[in-house]
């Protein structure tokens, strides 16, 4: 090693070695990329009325339930959220979240709604970078300057899809949790907490809690118990703090009423249950269908991810748990798939690391059509600039939508709009969850290979369960 640094400074020239001047650039590149992203959007929000760039509807909702917290109870009711800029329909939105959440956001009632507009967007933003960042190290790659600039060079293209801009604009808190689930799990195994992170977005969010079978099939049992000891520590808080809530978001059932968000078959709803129920035309209708697409999916995407993870390639297991709770979940938004953030760094690292040319043009065109499908368009290219806040919007919002609180009506009965669609309809509204379908079929896939290497372990041992690979933090080349 000392022989090969020594070489290195030789042949080095005054300004550095080679890699160094390497990284040098690529964080020139990446820092530049990220700036005329970001410079694009403060014109935007500097040149346009507020509730342009953001409508908040959700960190008001947010804000009032730690208002709420703070000095009126309950808050599993329609409330009047005394909207900001009057968006039609939001006037009366229920508190959807848990006790234990309601709890956590007292923390915005400590500044001004403005301040805690700019805030949020900050957050997020630094939500992403993180995230990102986190995701090139779990893959394996050292701190330095060529991390810094890989992470600033795909940031600038994945701030620009409608999942990440959407967080923006309606104030919501998803970059946040999932920055949190893969900080908490990208810690070395040996951290007695690790875990915790999971149980603690699981207290705000259940939608997490699908990690847990995941831990337990990959035998992180204590890392399972952490989750699950955090997560119940987090309603014990919530009962303690607010008990007549807590009793009736988890006793009554409330916090698990899907339909308490609005419309299922909602546009911006891309989940099995959303498709199932625009295709159906029935929200009863489909409930039966749905439980059968979930609990198959459900079981199918989380052994499939525990034996990706078990065959060394922990971060592509992380993310295909997360891609089944999206599809599985009741109401999973289109805000809701910012996991398209890591899985695209994935696709770019596993493109970079290819051995065959074929599967690096695969995996990179992965991640262009990722951020192509998923990418914040103008809504002025489908005629409708000012739906959705008019700043930048994804081709599911292509095809008419029901608007919460304007649908039509037919006589006596409600008409929505989804449940009309036709022909290429069908395909930009449910853009998200059939991409997302397709690449857990994929992912299905893949999961053969240590699924087999699983089983002929087992047969070698004489029943006895083999390991296929130790999960590392550096995972193994992709095939070919």
């Amino acid at each position: 090693m000392t022989t090969a640094r020594q070489s290195e400074a030789v042949t080095a020239s005054p300004s550095g070695p080679a890699w160094y001047r390497r990284s040098d650039w690529l964080l020139f590149i990446g820092g530049a990329a990220f700036a005329v992203a970001i410079i694009g959007y403060v014109t935007f929000v500097v040149t346009h009325p507020a509730s342009r760039w953001m409508q908040a509807v959700d960190l008001r909702v947010y804000r009032d339930g730690g208002l709420i917290v703070r000095h009126v109870r309950p808050f599993y009711r329609a409330h009047r959220t005394a909207p900001l800029y009057q968006w039609p329909g939001f006037e009366d939105l229920k508190f959807t979240y848990t006790p234990f959440a309601a709890i956590v956001f007292t923390a915005g009632t400590l500044v001004s709604f403005w301040t805690l507009m700019k805030i949020s967007v900050a957050i997020n933003i630094l939500a992403l970078l993180a995230t990102i960042w986190m995701t090139f190290g779990a893959l394996g790659y050292r701190r330095g300057a060529a991390r810094l600039g890989a992470t600033l060079l795909l940031a600038a293209p994945l701030f620009w899809t409608e999942p990440v801009q959407r967080v923006l604009f309606l104030g919501q808190v998803e970059l946040v949790l999932m920055a949190l689930i893969i900080w908490d799990q990208v810690q070395p195994d040996r951290r007695w907490w690790k875990g915790a992170g999971i149980g603690l977005a699981a207290g705000i969010d259940l939608i997490p809690l699908i990690y847990l079978p995941y831990l337990v099939l990959t035998r992180r049992f204590r890392q399972a118990a952490m989750a699950a000891g955090t997560f119940v520590l987090t309603v014990l808080i919530g009962f303690i703090v607010l008990p007549a809530d807590s009793r009736r978001g988890w006793l009554d059932g409330l916090i698990y009423h899907g339909s308490r968000t609005g419309f299922v078959g909602w546009e911006g709803n891309q989940s099995l249950q959303g498709i199932i129920t625009r295709l159906s035309g029935s929200v009863a209708g489909a409930q039966h269908i749905w439980l059968a697409a979930a609990a198959v999916t459900g079981v199918l995407g989380v052994v499939a991810a525990a034996l990706i993870d078990r065959a060394g390639h922990r971060m592509v297991g992380l993310l295909t748990c997360a891609l089944t709770s999206l599809l599985i979940s009741p109401i999973s938004w289109d805000h809701h798939w910012v996991w398209i953030v890591p899985g695209t760094v994935v696709a770019v690292v596993y493109a970079v690391r290819a051995r065959r040319l074929a599967v690096r043009v695969a995996l990179g065109g992965l991640a262009a059509v990722l951020v192509l499908l998923f990418g914040a368009w103008p809504g002025s290219l489908w005629g409708n600039p000012d739906d959705l806040g008019g700043f930048s919007k994804g081709l599911i919002w292509a095809p008419p939508n029901t608007s919460p609180g304007t649908y039509y009506k037919l006589g006596d009965r409600p008409w929505y709009a989804e449940y009309h669609w036709h022909g290429l309809q069908l395909l930009t509204g449910n853009l998200y969850i059939l991409s997302g379908m397709a690449l857990f079929v994929l992912l299905l896939v893949l999961a053969i290979g240590p699924a087999r290497a699983a089983l002929a372990g087992r047969a070698g041992r004489g029943g006895r369960a083999g390991r296929i690979r130790p999960a590392t933090a550096a995972p193994a080349p992709p095939p070919g």
